[in-house]
């Protein structure tokens, strides 16, 4: 009888011991019974007779994690504290009875560069790791592409990353252009039967390049030579769920396992990524971006010279898109009389307020609600709503402008990949004047005609509580305005009371992150290592106790800074009670050490936190 080690897939146990008369290889699949429920679970290593009854291997599959999946897997549990089963739940296995043969490429390879492109292909060429700090426009998308033919063409393979609403198919029509069937789409839109159908051809080989959101990272590519991390700041590479990894680091430390060139790029890099990595810098384009700004010191709102100008720019039969970065009609629903905050009543935040249904609407939970007409606390009826989101914009302007298409373009209506493809080609075709949307707005879609973008709400990012609350607004001002004259002069409208601090730095982001790094030093990180511990209990009472305790016995180890503990920002979240503690250190092999030498089962670990509030 064989014993052997393995992890149960999704699981947060360690590992368990099973037995089995067959011989298997440590990454194999298998199937057992785990309380009565058979679970896929990964074979670790061989190991001794235990002294305890073990259960049989119910199923050895053909499927299995390659050498290099393995180490990732077992990195992602060491540093980001999750159990080795939650790490390799994230991967796609490799099929033994699928080899991966060597297929000839045949493709449109044909790709021309300018001559600072081509300076900056060589330069990458050079690094293991670099930072392509393109301008919006300047070509980044050829010189990835130029990079996958090349790796091609030495018999390697290709990921390209992208934060996944922006997954356009103005990307796909241009990978699909060149590469022709050699090049997959990978994200969560797609349908179980089509994934089986990529995977198979992916485990194959007659894949060359996958392209999508973070999980396609985890596909099982052979030979891979260039991982792309593109809009490289976005901080949807970030997993708000256990493992709680970052998809960009993960595929710095995954090419410099396997030898393959990892390229970050953006617009607007991060602070940590341009620190870190060595930089080219590609100004300029293929179009003249020739943009006026224009300061206006206002709340949050359609004002007078936003209508106007939006209606020049329809007379001259062009287009404009409006930022906002609240959802729904408004933010919240206040009472004017007492002051009352209408609350979701299992979260600790205010609810949205959506018109067309009709309801009052938690956008953590999905809590739904009636729009209540008295105050619940004065029974006035002196309810008022605030914090302008898309819906309300758009009513607005649907009110006030005669004969203006406009649409709203945020996750409230762009629900699927294939509303995202009909909204595009018809803003694109100009059966659309005006998009009102939020982020969405600025993820890497080419917008052809667009002289107008009006960029509201910076100044509530400006002051939330994060230390990364300055790059991220003028990070998302840069990228909007991006979106703005490429082929005509525009005009770019800002909303906001912070005039100074923007129109500093609006032309010269490299100089805000210099001076950024100056503001951090010593503090913050790329110098310092921050940790996140989060409680989370019904019982808010248990929650704390459990989070003073942790607090307490942390105390003892003189590396780690316990930065501060108590409530979380948002104390309560789908009826659960939620408290924090902020680690910070030198490196996080010192917060790693801390926070498993004062191990709490209710306590999650979020290492390099992008979530403050």
């Amino acid at each position: 009888m064989n014993y052997y080690l393995l992890s149960i897939l999704g699981s947060p146990l360690q590992p368990l011991t099973y037995q089995s008369k067959e011989d298997i290889a440590a990454d194999t699949l298998v199937e057992v019974l785990l309380n009565g429920r058979q679970k896929n679970a990964v074979i670790i290593s061989q190991t001794k007779k235990p002294s305890f009854n073990t259960l049989d291997i119910s199923g050895i599959s053909d499927f299995y994690f390659s050498k290099e999946q393995m180490e990732l897997a077992v990195f992602m549990s060491n540093y980001y504290l999750c159990s080795l089963g939650e790490a390799f739940s994230l991967f796609v296995s490799f099929d033994r009875k699928l080899s991966c043969m060597s297929v000839e490429s045949d493709f449109d390879d044909e790709i021309k560069l300018s001559a600072k492109q081509n300076e900056a292909l060589a330069f990458i060429k050079t690094k293991d790791v670099s930072l392509l700090f393109g301008d919006t426009g300047s070509g980044k998308t050829e010189i990835y592409m130029k990079l996958f033919s090349d790796a091609v063409r030495e018999g390697r393979r290709a990921i390209f990353l992208m934060p996944e609403i922006s997954l356009t198919p103005q990307m796909e029509h241009r990978l699909e252009e060149h590469f022709g069937q050699r090049v997959v789409m990978w994200h969560s839109k797609i349908t179980k039967t089509a994934k089986e159908k990529i995977l198979k051809r992916i485990r194959s080989g007659e894949v060359d390049i996958v392209a999508g959101a973070r999980s396609a990272l985890f596909t099982p590519m052979k030979d891979v030579g260039v991982i792309v991390v593109d809009e490289e700041h976005d901080d949807s590479y970030k997993s708000s769920s256990k493992p709680r990894y970052n998809a960009r680091d993960m595929a710095i430390y995954m090419g410099q396992n396997i030898g393959a060139k990892v390229i970050l790029g953006s617009a607007t890099p991060s602070l940590g990524s341009y620190a870190k990595f060595p930089s080219f810098r590609l100004k300029g384009g293929h179009f003249k971006a020739d943009r006026e700004y224009v300061y206006e010191s206002s709340i949050e709102a359609i004002t007078p010279r936003i209508e106007d100008e939006i209606r020049k720019v329809k007379q001259k039969n062009e287009q404009s898109i409006v930022f906002i970065p609240t959802r729904a009609n408004f933010k919240y629903l206040i009472c004017t009389d007492c002051g009352h905050k209408y609350q979701c009543p299992y979260c600790s935040v205010g609810m949205s307020v959506h018109q067309k249904s009709k309801t009052l609407k938690c956008h953590y939970c999905s809590f739904a609600t009636q729009i209540p007409q008295v105050c619940p606390e004065c029974k006035e009826h002196s309810l008022k709503s605030a914090r302008l989101g898309t819906a309300e914009a758009l009513k607005h302007l649907q009110d006030n402008l005669e004969n203006v298409h406009i649409e709203q373009f945020d996750r409230d209506v762009i629900t699927t990949q294939n509303k995202l493809i009909k909204t595009l080609k018809r803003f694109n075709d100009k059966e659309i004047d005006v998009l009102v949307g939020t982020q969405m707005l600025s993820k890497g879609h080419d917008y052809h005609d667009v002289t107008l973008a009006v960029v509201l709400g910076l100044d509530n990012m400006l002051n939330m509580s994060d230390y990364r609350a300055r790059e991220k607004a003028l990070s998302s001002l840069v990228q909007i305005a991006g979106r703005s004259g490429r082929k005509k002069e525009a005009k770019v409208i800002v909303q906001t009371f912070n005039r100074e601090f923007f129109e500093a730095y609006i032309d010269d982001y490299e100089r805000f992150l210099k001076d950024e790094l100056e503001f951090r030093r010593g503090v913050y990180p790329p110098f310092k290592k921050l940790c996140r511990v989060l409680f989370a209990h019904k019982n808010g009472m248990k929650a704390q106790s459990e989070m003073l305790d942790m607090a307490e016995r942390l105390k003892s180890f003189s590396e780690v800074e316990i930065v501060g503990f108590g409530p979380s920002a948002i104390e309560k979240i789908a009826g659960k009670y939620r408290f924090m503690i902020l680690l910070r250190a030198q490196k996080s092999t010192e917060i790693i050490k801390a926070v498993l030498g004062c191990k709490n089962e209710l306590a999650q670990i979020d290492m390099d936190p992008i979530e403050f509030a």
